[in-house]
């Protein structure tokens, strides 16, 4: 089965300056794929911090697709096509395609009357510097391409295959749904089916359930969130996640149906309704109790 890793490049997200968003979009697209995520690097603009992480990735267990954003512009602080380059121990190479763009933005420049040294067009040409064995995607009215890089044959020999991405948001959307998806993740793992059940209890209620369920579906992931209402999600086989929803909707069931159960719904919702400040008439938080307190 197909996994994925994610390397998440910039010190603007470490900062504290810029939200990272393209991490929940990738999370979506490999979901829909079927494609597990297994973890979510968040590193600085720095050759050793991007390479520790990648190194890290490349020992997981394959095949796999490692997913890179940001650091690929021309400003020196983009170092992620030479922090790849170095850690699978590859050369750089001038990408032609790449090159002609920059070629022509750096003419464009020049007509605009802005000097176009040749120490300048080195820095810029930089983004089109690209790992040695590379290939390119592109999209259709897109600047920026990405980037596959596979180690030991990539995801189609059961390798890894580095997919280096553009950190503008709207370009990595961009990429990732319209050539890396198609190219590098569909059809590789069966899609899972999920199901969700709501409740009104504190969560911990359903524990004992929750062990039950696991243990007769091991292949099945349960993941319990609380909230007003509580979700229960069940992904995986469709049989497997219908039997284990079966049993966890007839313990929902049974609590309501029983007076303790009623009466546990209704204190809970007591617990949690807006008190009222008798002074002024204005609403004021009622006691803030935790999931954890409810138990």
């Amino acid at each position: 089965m197909l996994e994925a890793s994610m390397i998440v490049v910039g010190d603007e997200i470490l900062g504290g300056y810029v939200t990272d968003e393209n991490s929940p979009l990738l999370a979506r697209v490999l979901r829909d794929h079927g494609v597990g995520l297994s973890c979510v690097h968040v590193v600085a603009d720095d050759l050793a911090a991007i390479d520790e992480a990648l190194s890290l990735e490349l020992s997981r267990a394959r095949p796999r697709v490692v997913v890179t954003s940001g650091g690929v512009g021309s400003t020196p602080d983009d170092l992620t096509f030479e922090a790849v380059a170095a850690s699978l121990g590859r050369d750089l190479v001038t990408d032609p395609t790449i090159g002609a763009k920059v070629d022509g933005a750096l003419a464009w420049s020049a007509e605009q009357g802005f000097p176009v040294s040749e120490e300048f067009a080195w820095h810029v040409l930089r983004m089109a510097r690209i790992p040695e064995g590379s290939r390119l995607v592109e999209r259709s009215g897109g600047w920026a391409p990405g980037v596959l890089v596979d180690v030991e044959g990539g995801v189609d020999a059961g390798g890894v295959t580095v997919a280096i991405l553009p950190g503008v948001p709207s370009e990595f959307a961009a990429l990732l749904t319209e050539a890396v998806a198609p190219q590098v993740l569909a059809g590789r793992n069966p899609t899972p089916y999920v199901a969700e059940l709501t409740h009104r209890y504190p969560e911990s209620v359903l524990n004992l359930a929750f062990v039950e369920v696991m243990e007769r579906y091991p292949d099945v992931k349960l993941g319990s969130y609380p909230g007003r209402p509580a979700i229960v999600r069940l992904s995986g086989v469709r049989s497997e996640v219908e039997a284990a929803a079966a049993h966890i909707a007839a313990v929902l069931s049974e609590l309501d149906a029983s007076d303790a159960g009623q009466r546990l719904a209704a204190a809970r919702a007591a617990r949690e309704a807006p008190a009222t400040d008798t002074r002024s008439g204005a609403a004021t938080p009622a006691d803030a109790a935790t999931e954890e307190e409810e138990a």
